[in-house]
């Protein structure tokens, strides 16, 4: 079966480099896939699920917004965060929905609602993502 090579990286390491059968991203505009040999393309990318099948095998990173580059059959995504499914603290990330919620219900003056909000979304979808309701 013809494969591409998908790089995921982050300011802090590598969390993906393997050739893989397809990947389908969290683009800024909506979901888009790739497989080998796609064409060149360039795209921000939001936060949510990127997902991917290695071996017949489908498999899920959480990403926290950056950009994906793909050329010469390699999908290189560069993130801001990323998590393998299986490395996702649930408990960590539900302490962090928590805070989010609260700091949006409280509502003062100092709120920097935007970054809340991001905080929040951020939380739930690694939750989705860990509990694999993705």
């Amino acid at each position: 079966m013809s494969t591409l090579k998908l790089e995921v990286v982050t300011p802090d390491k590598t969390v993906v480099s393997e050739d893989v059968e397809m990947v389908i991203c969290p683009g800024s505009e909506g979901e888009f896939g790739v497989l080998p040999q796609h064409i060149s393309l360039l795209s921000a990318l939001k936060i949510g699920p990127l997902r991917y099948r290695r071996d017949g095998k489908d498999e899920c990173i959480f990403i926290s917004g950056g950009f994906a580059d793909v050329n010469n059959n390699k999908c290189s995504v560069l993130a801001e965060s990323a998590e393998r499914d299986c490395d996702i603290d649930q408990a960590r990330a539900e302490e962090a929905r928590k805070r989010a919620e609260k700091r949006l219900a409280e509502h003062t003056d100092d709120l920097d609602e935007a970054r809340a909000e991001a905080a929040l979304r951020r939380a739930i979808m690694r939750l989705e993502i860990a509990r694999k309701a993705i």
